[in-house]
């Protein structure tokens, strides 16, 4: 992996869950298990249905909640406070990645496809505060969710960054097809390795990443 590949790099663009923090921690487990049950509420459907419904709706729309915006016309702010309101224990300090996003040359900020409260919340518990100079929420994509394209040309010109010029980093592969058709380079981030022409490169270890680029 040379680093003259990410030598063009001024903007570095962090996705959140299972990116920011590894997936053994299994946060998204908790957040699963809320988005279930206010499915169950609010569609009045059994806990099966209400499972199989969030995940078809993130097959199809990209995300849960896109899914129930589109088909129920749910409100998505009440929805965004209720299944994100989780417990963070499980989550810890990162010092050695901390001090490696801190020394990236350029911008640093993270687009995730929850909320951004909910992603200062994660970030101030892995010792990330401070370090970004912003945080998108899936409110800032007016709740397109990733992989649209919609969602990145939104949060990409809010933030005034150059595509050509950021590098991405992000835990579904199917979330940088089209960053990498806009001429970002990316970075899988995931325990195993997937070879697809949209991913530039691929890592396990995205603070071991870093320091071979520093």
């Amino acid at each position: 992996m040379p680093k003259s590949s990410f030598a063009h790099v001024d903007t570095w663009v962090f996705d959140l869950d299972n990116t920011l923090y590894p997936p053994s921690v299994r946060l998204f487990d908790q957040i699963e298990v809320r988005m279930t049950r206010y499915v169950m509420t609010a569609l009045d459907v059994e806990e099966a249905e209400a499972d199989r419904l969030r995940d078809t709706y993130w097959h199809q729309h990209g995300t849960t909640l896109a899914g129930l915006m589109r088909e129920h016309d749910l409100d998505p702010m009440p929805y965004l406070n209720d299944v994100h309101d989780i417990c963070f224990d499980a989550l810890e300090p990162d010092p050695a990645l901390a001090s490696r996003i801190r020394a990236l040359p350029g911008r640093k900020i993270v687009y995730t496809n929850g909320s951004a409260p909910y992603a200062a919340r994660v970030t101030e518990a892995r010792g990330l505060s401070g370090l970004f100079d912003a945080i998108y929420g899936v409110e800032h994509a007016g709740f397109h969710p990733k992989p649209e394209r919609k969602a990145f040309d939104m949060v990409f010109a809010q933030d005034g960054l150059e595509p050509t010029r950021a590098a991405m980093f992000e835990d579904e592969a199917r979330n940088l097809a089209e960053p990498h058709a806009m001429g970002v380079r990316t970075v899988h981030v995931a325990p195993e390795r997937q070879d697809l022409d949209h991913v530039h490169h691929h890592t396990d270890d995205l603070s071991g990443f870093l320091a071979r680029l520093l």
